[in-house]
């Protein structure tokens, strides 16, 4: 029962008795899993992929590429037991052990697999629809390794597996645009079952049909079949595998049937009795069957019990995952080796203080450009960030330098930026991607989230060292409410994620280094009161120079009272100062990590502390810092920890407006007196 099919250069072989083995294990597996061990309570989550099997088995028989890259969700077992997970792995996902996945950190169903002989699967999201972009990120770094001339990408493509609801998320649209303006090696494989939880596709989709609607759509190539039929579905599939390999995108939607409810918890009561039946008469299953009469299933039916008790007896043998360690993989291994030896949590590399003083924005593009020639892997991409050299400049001539392989701009879509820039980084680039104003990030939220527990989800297997620069705060003539965002106290509360705020040139040259030559995702924030700012100019520190995370700068020197404060308000504060004994100013330049040493340090020795920032006050970043002084530091307080920011209002347009709601020179320094005195 082996049917060839040439495929770019290679021998597929479809072997129909090992179709049959997965299909049938996948769902007797699905049928344990609702009988045995979810009224037990071994099993607290549990996604049926019942009708949806063949589709997906059939999918992994073609994706033989070593470099071919996959986004699953969470009705994609069946695709991962025919990719290569075992049998133990995926009870011990279910039962949340160890030795899955991974390793009890996340739902069952949320895989991702480095690649055993096929596919590498990317680490699967439970938010719908996120896992289009970072499938397009992984296409996108198919045609740069190609570019870079690495043969063993030739002919990979990447695939993104979704339900039809899924097709009306902002991923999905993202991905469409993204695959379709580049023409790049992307397959989107959409199981319609019709029903999204309860919601029908025609409220999906108008006319329920996603791939008529997309066939005007240009650059994608549309596809449609019975994922039930086991001929027509290995046909198609073959011919749409066998398309993208040639370095297009295309859209495969496939028929399929839902048997089961969305979760064990779903009776599908919102299912016609006629509906009912005519998904019992297309299940892939009897199909199959039906398809391979001489195949002696009786006795495949033994095997395949076997197998499951087996498999079963030895997933429950693995241990409990240790609560030592339920913390752990959220950032990298300390401390990171960066290139030229430093370590990073160590001493920063020295400046070369010879050089000419510059502006910040400056140092951001003279750092970019620096790691960019010693690194090929650096690729920088945003809206506007190519011939016009970005918004606010810090492009500027990067595209004539560097080639548009490596500096190009993307549509306008924040989710598809950051989406795609995590599937480049899984797969082995340096993405530095720019969102133009701090509140402009907000429709990334979902993929900053996601990608910042990615080493932690996978029990650090996975990791996406993406480094996002943001322009942030008030301008030096004008606010708004849209562009002068800061809101720095979202990030340091976004799991996995670290956050730079320099305020001069010299350590935005050295933070930048130290993200892009670091392991972990970072946010970096340049503040657009600071760009081209004569107080935020230095001297260039070289193309060595890095800094640590985690180390305050001690601006002041003092005794009698601290202040911590980051970002533009640094030059408030010290304009502030003048004049006035005995006070130290830390400029944090990190939120996260921050100096909690450093500070409390401060606090023992002056007693007395003032936090200063631009963001609103109400669980601003303050509150952290202050919170950690009170707990770790009351013995030695002189006086009650207090802080100044903008109070809870957006910045406003107008430049009186605006300077009414900043923390101004002059009222820091009451502030400050205040303390002094009391």
């Amino acid at each position: 029962m082996v049917w060839s099919v040439k495929k770019n250069d290679r021998s597929i072989a479809i072997d129909w008795s090992q179709i049959a083995r997965l299909v049938l294990t996948s769902r007797r597996m699905d049928e344990s899993e609702e009988r045995d061990f979810v009224p037990q309570g071994t099993i607290t989550y549990q996604f049926s992929a019942k009708g949806h099997e063949l589709a997906q088995v059939l999918l992994a028989q073609h994706l033989v590429h070593p470099h071919d890259g996959v986004t699953v969700y969470y009705r994609s077992r069946p695709f991962m037991l025919a990719a290569g997970l075992t049998l133990p792995e995926a009870f011990a996902a279910s039962f949340a052990r160890t030795g899955s996945p991974t390793e009890g950190r996340d739902v069952g169903v949320m895989f991702s697999m480095p690649s055993r002989q096929g596919p590498t699967v990317l680490p699967a999201s439970g938010d719908v629809g996120a896992q289009y972009t970072p499938a397009a990120g992984w296409a996108r770094a198919i045609r740069y390794h190609q570019f870079l001339g690495d043969a063993a990408w030739d002919g990979a493509i990447a695939v993104a597996m979704g339900g039809e609801g899924s097709t009306a998320a902002n991923g999905f649209w993202a991905a469409l645009n993204i695959v379709t303006t580049r023409e790049l090696p992307y397959l989107f494989f959409i199981e319609d079952n019709a029903f999204a939880i309860s919601v029908r596709a025609g409220l999906q989709t108008p006319g329920a049909n996603v791939a008529a609607n997309l066939a005007c759509y240009n650059n994608l190539h549309i596809l449609e079949c019975d994922g039930t039929d086991p001929v027509a579905a290995d046909e198609t599939i073959a011919e749409a595998v066998e398309f993208v390999r040639k370095g297009r995108p295309c859209l495969l939607r496939l028929k399929v049937v839902r048997i089961m409810g969305h979760t064990f918890i779903d009776d599908q009561a919102y299912k016609t009795e006629s509906e009912r039946k005519r998904d019992a008469d297309r299940d892939p299953l009897v199909r199959l069957k039906a398809h391979l009469p001489d195949l002696d299933w009786e006795d495949l039916e033994r095997q395949v019990a076997a197998q499951l008790q087996a498999a079963v007896r030895e997933a429950l043998e693995h241990p409990e995952p240790d609560p030592a360690i339920a913390t752990e993989h959220l950032f990298a291994p300390a401390p990171v080796r960066l290139p030229g030896g430093t370590r990073e949590g160590a001493s920063p590399s020295p400046a070369d203080t010879g050089g000419a003083r510059i502006n910040l924005i400056e140092a951001v593009r003279r750092t970019l450009e620096s790691e960019m020639e010693s690194n090929q892997r650096v690729l920088v991409f945003g809206e506007d960030v190519g011939l016009k050299g970005g918004v606010h400049g810090a492009t500027a001539h990067m595209q004539t330098r560097f080639g548009p392989e490596r500096v190009f701009d993307t549509s306008l879509s924040e989710e598809g930026i950051i989406g795609s820039a995590v599937g480049m980084a899984l797969a082995g680039l340096r993405p530095v991607p720019e969102i133009q104003f701090r509140k402009y990030a907000d429709p990334a939220t979902e993929q900053i989230n996601d990608a910042g527990t990615i080493r932690w989800r996978t029990a650090g297997r996975f990791s996406a060292p993406v480094v996002v620069r943001i322009p942030v705060g008030f301008s030096r003539k004008t606010g708004d409410p849209w562009h002068s965002v800061s809101g720095e106290a979202t990030y340091a509360h976004t799991l996995g994620w670290r956050l730079a705020f320099p305020s001069n040139a010299a350590d935005a040259a050295g933070l930048l280094r130290t993200a892009l030559r670091g392991d972990d995702p970072v946010i970096f924030f340049e503040h657009r009161a600071l760009l081209d700012s004569s107080r935020a100019r230095r001297p260039w520190p070289g193309d060595a120079y890095t800094l640590p995370f985690g180390q305050a700068d001690r601006i002041l020197d003092g005794t009698a009272l601290t202040v911590v404060t980051w970002g533009a308000l640094v030059y408030s504060v010290l304009e502030a100062c003048e004049g006035l004994p005995g006070i130290e100013v830390l400029d944090l330049r990190t939120i996260s990590p921050w100096d909690r040493d450093g500070v409390l340090g401060s606090v023992k020795k002056t007693g007395k502390c003032l936090v200063v920032h631009e963001d609103t006050s109400t669980c601003g970043f303050a509150g952290e810092i202050i919170a950690t002084i009170a707990g770790e530091a009351f013995e030695w307080l002189d006086a009650p920890v207090k802080r100044l920011a903008t109070p809870d209002c957006p910045i406003p347009y107008n430049a009186g407006l605006m300077q009414a709601v900043l923390p101004s020179p002059e009222t820091i320094r009451r502030r400050l007196v205040e303390l002094l005195d009391y």
